[in-house]
């Protein structure tokens, strides 16, 4: 970059328009990830990649998989005693059914004020963030504090090892020194009624347990009685674990959460009092409670069976597949539990397994994450939240990085945000992507 300064000052009109341009055009770079590994988001990495180099940066595309690219350039500080930090987001999207959608889902269409089309909030929006504000820092002369690193990854939407594990495993030296890093799903507006408007920053992340049931039993004709069914067997099985209750279990991020937003609604609760119900807690939160409610307990939810070939066949082995996610600290309750829940006649393994984060609400970069959202809503309120699924900080968090979720969005009441997610429709408000451009370039200079 060119000479540089540091003063902070709005961001250009030319930063403003192109952002959506960029939310645009890489909705239109079709990056469909189905997990089956025939994704290429080779062309939406080097479409970043052409942009970050137009900065002066060096951005570096590396891939296991031969077109599962990703992108990472590092912008260096003013302080080199800093720690560095990383801001990253994934180029792959989920799959969209064109017949389902209003327009066309990889058009990028931008009419009404609005850009449409798949990734346009999972998170293409906030990958084109990144690029508006680099390239505006380097039209104005701008550098931040501390290094910040800058990674595009393949992947996220599957297992993530053609992306963030990759780079974790086998590139850890390009995030020396970064000990934090912010990306998805944090820091949008949440409509919590009564003109009430709370931007929940997330500082956790429930774990990630997918479980693969396998019941044996004794094959045979379906007109004959079989006390060995596999498939009553496993059935009885997914039925305990989806009608299981889990206790609560509150970790500091939730607890945290609870108390600003019943303070926000005019209460003070006592977490530990005697009694205390946190059920009866959220009905009192209206909207909000389901911004807390999936993440204060672990969860098991069947979604997958199969077993069987023909109706008048008795199967040697039935299967299934549960969504289990698993609240910070709560892993061996909840390998205890699907043992019981199980039983001995059922086996079953992780099929997909990623650990529960938690980040510090009380440290510098939470407040500073929460002033910048403030200094552009003076009316809002950031609040810390606990993602109830996941993201790539978990495969960063291998390096020692603590993660937050943060990709700011202004957005009008009636604007479902979070249903936009791997939803029909999905698009985004061109005010609310100026809004973010605002305030991430505000925290990374003062990061």
């Amino acid at each position: 970059m060119a000479e540089t300064r540091d003063l902070l000052g709005p961001v250009d009109d030319r930063a403003l328009d192109e952002v959506v341009t960029f939310t645009s055009e890489l909705i239109r770079i079709d990056t469909t990830n189905h997990g089956d590994g025939s994704c290429r988001e080779r062309p939406a990495a080097e479409y970043v990649a052409e942009r970050l180099a137009d900065t002066g940066l060096e951005p570096a595309l590396l891939e296991r998989t031969r077109g599962r690219t990703n992108v990472v350039a590092r912008i260096e500080g003013t302080d080199p005693s800093a720690d560095a930090l990383l801001v990253h987001g994934h180029l792959d999207v989920v799959p969209a059914e064109a017949a389902d959608w209003t327009v066309d889902p990889f058009s990028g269409e931008v009419s009404d004020g609005v850009v449409w089309g798949r990734g346009a909030v999972d998170m293409k929006n906030m990958d084109a963030m990144v690029l508006a504000v680099v390239r505006g820092w380097a039209r104005a002369g701008v550098r931040p504090r501390r290094d910040i690193v800058i990674a595009y990854t393949a992947d996220e939407e599957a297992s993530a090892d053609d992306g963030s594990g990759f780079l974790a495993d086998r590139h850890p030296g390009l995030f020396e020194g970064c000990t934090e890093g912010i990306s998805e799903s944090g820091a949008f507006t949440f409509h919590a009624g009564d003109g009430l408007s709370l931007y929940p920053i997330a500082a956790g992340e429930r774990g990630t347990g997918w479980l693969k049931l396998t019941a044996e039993g004794r094959a045979g004709h379906g007109s004959k009685v079989n006390r060995d069914n596999a498939v009553t067997t496993l059935a009885d099985a997914v039925a305990r674990i989806g009608r299981h209750e889990w206790p609560v279990r509150l970790t500091p991020t939730v607890r945290a959460a609870l108390t600003e937003i019943a303070a926000l609604h005019g209460f003070d609760v006592d977490l530990d009092a005697p009694g205390f119900d946190v059920d009866e807690l959220l009905a009192k939160l209206g909207p909000a409670a389901e911004l807390v409610a999936p993440t204060v307990r672990n969860s098991s939810n069947p979604t997958m069976l199969d077993a069987g070939y023909k109706v008048n066949v008795i199967p040697r082995r039935a299967t299934a597949l549960i969504d289990g996610r698993i609240v910070p600290g709560c892993e061996d309750e909840f390998r205890e539990t699907m043992d019981r829940l199980t039983g001995p006649a059922v086996q079953w393994e992780f099929h997909h397994r990623e650990v529960a984060l938690q980040a510090p609400v009380d440290s510098p970069t939470y407040a500073k994450l929460r002033a910048a959202v403030e200094h552009f809503d003076p009316d809002g309120h950031a609040v810390p939240y606990c993602m109830s699924g996941g993201t790539d900080a978990k495969q960063f968090s291998r390096l020692g990085i603590t993660g937050y979720g943060f990709s700011p969005l202004k957005l009008p009441v009636g604007f479902d945000y979070q249903a936009l997610f791997h939803g029909v429709d999905e698009r985004v408000p061109v005010d609310a992507l100026h809004f973010g451009v605002r305030v991430l370039d505000r925290y990374l200079r003062t990061a």
